[in-house]
């Protein structure tokens, strides 16, 4: 069903998006990744490594128009489309609202929210032509419950993200163009520094749980809109949705 399709990636360098790029290449998807560093690079290197040799990287900042715009017209130019966005990029941290600077709050809401908006906006003109589109964004459980300490900053940008999703969905719907999150909760990845494959995590998701949701969600049949999935370990406590 995704077979010949075309997808970008963003935050693709390791963790999650690097584990959807495989999970989508080996469903015949040919891929864009973007990532933030030169890592990117590698991570094509390893996908052509396995055999899947349609794959462009792009070393990116989701929050830079510029870039971003680069990113899907030259995948428009190499594929002649783009059927599916997976915004995954994202930063975070936990920490006491009193101790954030301005800075990091505004990089925070830079990344998190105006990379979702700018990758977004700039796939949409392709995906109307075309009159379909699969456009998911990874977000976070957080984005429907609080945090005691430490995530007002994180947090708000997760509901930031989850409305502007919601909204999304419903503007696009009429031109074939689905929209929809992955909330996770806890994963052993690389999240806030931290170190995947660490034992105090070993019960957590793994990154391949959410990266077939992920692909699960994109390859849903055109006529059905999965708006969003909400994924927990069995561990982790939390205040029901």
């Amino acid at each position: 069903m995704l077979d010949k399709q075309v997808a970008i990636i963003t935050g693709a360098s390791r963790g999650i998006g690097k584990e959807i790029a495989f999970q989508m290449a080996e469903k015949g998807v040919r891929l864009s990744i973007a990532g933030s560093s030169e890592q990117i690079h590698k991570t094509k290197e390893e996908l052509v490594d396995k055999g899947y040799t349609n794959v462009f990287s792009f070393t990116a900042d989701v929050s830079d128009e510029n870039e971003i715009d680069h990113v899907v017209q030259a995948t428009k130019n190499a594929y002649g489309k783009v059927d599916i966005l997976v915004n995954n990029a994202g930063i975070g941290g936990f920490k006491s609202l009193e101790d954030v600077t301005v800075e990091e709050w505004k990089r925070t809401y830079e990344v998190n929210v105006q990379g979702v908006f700018l990758a977004s906006k700039a796939v949409l003109p392709i995906m109307k032509k075309q009159q379909f589109g699969t456009i998911i964004t990874v977000a976070s459980d957080v984005s429907r419950y609080t945090i005691p300490e430490g995530g007002a900053l994180y947090t708000s940008t997760k509901y930031a993200v989850q409305g502007f999703m919601g909204s999304l969905a419903q503007e696009v719907r009429k031109d074939g163009i689905r929209a929809g999150t992955v909330n996770p909760g806890m994963v052993d990845t690389y999240f806030a520094n931290g170190t995947q494959g660490d034992p105090d995590k070993a019960d957590w998701l793994k990154v391949q749980d959410i990266a077939e949701a992920v692909v699960y969600m994109a390859q849903a049949p055109k006529h059905m809109l999965i708006d969003e999935m909400h994924i927990h370990p069995l561990v982790q406590e939390y205040p029901r949705i």
